[in-house]
C-alpha cells in the first residue's frame, strides 16, 4: 500500500523553490536507482539521464526561456516569461533523454521487431520519468513534467557538448513546494478499466 500512496502523492507541483527537502546527493542516489531498475524492452537501457545542479539548472531555463522569445509575439510573451522563471526558480532540473544509436543498434540486433523499438524505447522512457517523479515526491520533493523539445533540443545539446544521438524527451525542474497542487479530476473507472471473468 505505501507503494499506491505514493502514487497518489506524485502530482505537478508548479510552486517550487531553490531549497531541496534533501541533500543534492541524496537526489543523485534516488535517479541512479530509478534508472538501474526501471524495465525496458530486451533490457535494453536506452534512458539517459541529466541532473543539472546550480548555474547549469539556470542555463536550461535561459535556453528555453531565449529560444520561446524568439518565436512568440511580444504581446503573448509575459504569461511565458513567468511561467519559465517559475521552472528556474526551482533547485535543479532533470532531462530526460533516450539514446537512439542504442535503439538503431537493437532494430538492427532484432529485424522483427524493428518498428517496435522507437515505441518501446519511449515507452521506457516514460517509466524512468515515473519513477524518478513518484520517488523524489516520497521525500517531499516538488515536480513537473514540461515539454520543450524540440524546440531547444539544438541548443541544448551545443551547450552542455551532449550526444547527438541523446533525443531530448522532456524536463523536470525540481525543488522545495511552495503552494500545494489543485484537486485532481479522474474520468469514472468504469469508463477505463474492464475485468474479464
Amino acid at each position: 500500500m505505501e507503494f499506491i500512496e505514493a502514487m497518489k502523492n506524485r502530482r505537478s507541483i508548479y510552486g517550487l523553490n531553490n531549497e531541496l527537502p534533501i541533500s543534492d546527493e541524496e537526489a543523485e542516489e534516488i535517479i541512479k536507482e530509478c534508472i538501474l531498475h526501471v524495465p525496458s524492452a530486451f533490457n535494453s537501457q536506452t534512458a539517459r539521464v541529466i541532473l543539472a545542479l546550480g548555474d547549469n539548472h539556470h542555463k536550461v531555463w535561459d535556453i528555453v526561456k531565449e529560444t520561446l522569445h524568439g518565436i512568440l509575439p511580444e504581446d503573448k510573451w509575459q504569461p511565458t516569461d513567468e511561467k519559465i522563471s517559475g521552472f528556474a526558480a526551482a533547485h535543479a532540473t532533470v532531462l530526460f533523454f533516450e539514446d537512439q544509436d542504442k535503439v538503431a543498434e537493437l532494430q538492427n540486433a532484432f529485424p522483427l521487431y524493428k518498428d517496435n523499438f522507437p515505441l518501446w524505447s519511449t515507452q521506457s522512457s516514460g517509466m524512468v520519468q515515473w519513477a524518478i517523479w513518484t520517488a523524489l515526491e516520497e521525500k517531499g520533493v516538488g515536480a513537473n513534467l514540461q515539454h520543450y523539445n524540440p524546440l531547444i533540443d539544438e541548443e541544448l545539446h551545443g551547450t552542455f557538448n551532449l550526444p547527438k544521438s541523446w533525443k531530448l524527451m522532456s524536463q523536470m525542474p525540481i525543488g522545495g513546494i511552495t503552494a500545494s497542487p489543485d484537486e485532481k479530476e479522474f474520468d469514472p473507472i468504469e469508463n477505463r478499466f474492464i475485468v474479464l471473468k
